[in-house]
């Protein structure tokens, strides 16, 4: 367990029902945003035999691939919230020349990680979630080397991302009203905001910070599979775990909203995000 968290409304979150429902749906949710994790992956350019902190790990999937380049010589360390995701990532096996990450259930905002410990950062949405998101990068710098490199990848605004919008939007005739979000509250959309992000990169003493669109069509499962994922995760799936008797009532309108991307290749639709660099 945790020995220390700033995050405590986070942890009780993806400790609870949302890590269990984000464990249960690993294999889709990886096949979904995987190619956003590579883009991002790809803007870090793991190196072999470096050492590199994976935050907000979740499952595993980054954790695993960013050993894989690193090497027999490299050290990864996934760090995340979430024991039941943990669980998963722990279970993964290790790929052909790698050698086996550490995994650490931890709250980056003030977790030590060592000062300097680490030639690279990288996250695959899992910076988003910080009460104090200065302070967690100002922590997560002191754990690079000087000149380490920090890459992540985040959602653009609500609008912008219809594998999202599009379902919420159908469900929302069904669904009582809710209030507007805080776009600076710790959620999948805080970083939405290009100049927040600057700001708080820079606050937290980054330098050569840049961020980047990235865009593509995400999701591969079939009509029935993306129909259940959009009902379990999203602020769909939140808003459904509120008010668990609307599930059904929803169903048949969000099939039809998702029925309208079903391609040869699976249930395909537009998600936005940036690819965020700097350097410590």
């Amino acid at each position: 367990m945790m020995k220390t968290t700033a995050n405590a409304a986070q942890a009780d979150y993806w400790n609870a029902l949302a890590g269990q429902t984000w464990a249960r749906f690993q294999a889709q949710l990886d096949r979904q945003i995987e190619p956003l994790g590579r883009e991002a992956m790809r803007v870090l350019a793991p190196r072999a035999g470096e050492r590199i902190l994976d935050i907000g790990c979740g499952c595993g999937q980054t954790t695993m691939e960013l050993a894989a380049l690193t090497g027999a010589g490299g050290y990864v360390k996934g760090a995340d919230i979430s024991a039941p995701m943990l669980e998963i990532a722990k279970a993964r096996p290790v790929l052909p020349g790698a050698v086996a990450p550490v995994f650490e259930q931890a709250d980056a905002q003030v977790a030590s990680f060592g000062d300097g410990a680490f030639d690279a950062a990288f996250s695959r949405f899992g910076v988003m979630f910080f009460a104090d998101p200065v302070a967690a990068f100002a922590n997560i710098r002191r754990a690079l080397r000087p000149g380490g490199r920090l890459a992540f990848v985040c959602w653009r605004p609500f609008a912008e991302n219809v594998w999202m919008r599009a379902p919420q939007e159908a469900a929302a005739p069904f669904m009582p009203a809710s209030p507007a979000a805080d776009p600076m509250a710790p959620g999948p959309f805080a970083f939405a905001d290009a100049a927040r992000v600057l700001g708080i990169l820079g606050d937290a003493g980054f330098k050569d910070i840049a961020l980047e669109k990235f865009d593509c069509l995400i999701g591969g499962g079939d009509l029935a599979q993306s129909l259940e994922l959009a009902l379990r995760v999203g602020p769909l799936g939140g808003a459904l775990r509120e008010h668990p008797e609307l599930t059904q009532t929803v169903s048949g309108a969000v099939r039809d909203a998702l029925a309208g991307y079903v391609t040869p290749k699976g249930v395909l639709m537009p998600a936005a995000t940036w690819i965020v660099r700097a350097q410590a």
